[in-house]
């Protein structure tokens, strides 16, 4: 049984979601020296869509060089479109990530994040942004001027994977987020975001406080522990599942894709409370198949549905 269906598209379709956003080149740095891989939080959400079947274009800055090259090419793989005007830099950013022996990772970063002012041809059914691109000048004001044309034609959703290393003061940093959010349908964030973001808060007040501020839906996830769904009609508590670490590169990102695949297949559905529910097992289980390989790998719809389906077997014996 299928748990989620869409169709594979073609090169002449509209494109029901655009991401907008930084890609970036992911240097890992272990025991056993270097890798690149591409990533860039947008971007590997842009990619986790493509790898699960949705047709997705990608609104992003790099440079027409090698590392450019390979996150192009990469996103081709999947089926992401890269959009006009997203080769405007003369360098291709880059984040060096250090990995901990539990699997997680510190990053450093070389980035420059820039985007000329778009007005949309159409509108997605879906528009995807977070990141360093909604924070870091000059390219944030431009986010924000998408957002507030878009916000009134399609569903937004937003992840603002916090970077200390990369704000501004905490009191800027959470201004800039509290004005996105109210352009929103959905947020989605890490506890370590949500704490950063409000220290004196517990996540349960830090989920209603985003209701408050104009979304329809905040989503909470706390790694090992699972996640939270809060909206007007549910607080819900949805568990991980268990899995053996290789690393979390891209876990957050590839959890962002398969709920943003369910939203496009529910509809008008996608914040019943028992919606919720399936969609958050579902996207715990695609953050679980990415965290079990190392760097940004989300699954494929297959994999996912038979993870799915695997989980629910085990659930129920």
């Amino acid at each position: 049984m299928d748990y989620l269906t869409t169709a594979r598209h073609d090169a002449h379709r509209t494109l029901d979601v655009t991401v907008v956003g930084e890609a970036l080149i992911d240097v890992v740095t272990t025991p056993h020296g270097r890798v690149e891989h591409p990533g860039g939080s947008p971007a590997n959400v842009a990619y986790g869509l493509g790898r699960l079947g949705v047709a997705t274009g990608l609104l992003t800055a790099i440079a027409p060089d090698a590392r450019g090259t390979a996150i192009e090419n990469h996103l081709h793989s999947a089926g992401v479109v890269l959009l006009p005007g997203s080769k405007s830099l003369t360098r291709t950013a880059s984040a060096t990530a250090t990995l901990a022996p539990d699997g997680s990772a510190t990053y450093d970063f070389d980035i420059m994040w820039d985007l000329a002012p778009t007005v949309p041809a159409y509108f997605p059914k879906i528009l995807h942004t977070g990141s360093i691109a909604t924070f870091l000048s000059p390219g944030a004001s431009a986010v924000k001027s998408l957002l507030e044309q878009a916000h009134r034609h399609c569903m937004i959703t937003y992840d603002p994977n916090i970077r200390p290393a990369l704000l501004g003061s905490h009191r800027e940093a959470k201004a800039i987020f509290e004005e996105l959010v109210a352009l929103t349908d959905v947020v989605k964030l890490s506890d370590e975001d949500a704490q950063w973001l409000y220290p004196r808060k517990s996540l349960e007040e830090t989920g209603a406080h985003i209701l408050g501020l104009g979304t329809r839906l905040a989503v909470i996830t706390k790694g090992a522990e699972g996640s939270q769904f809060t909206s007007a009609a549910a607080n819900i508590s949805i568990p991980a599942v268990k899995t053996t670490v290789a690393d979390t590169i891209g876990a957050g990102d590839s959890y962002m894709s398969a709920l943003i695949l369910g939203f496009l297949t529910r509809g008008t559905e996608g914040f019943a409370p028992a919606v919720l529910e399936q969609l958050g097992h579902i996207a715990a289980a695609a953050a679980a198949i990415t965290v079990q390989r190392p760097g940004a790998n989300p699954p494929t719809l297959e994999e996912l549905n038979a993870a799915v389906e695997a989980n629910a077997h085990y659930a129920g014996a």
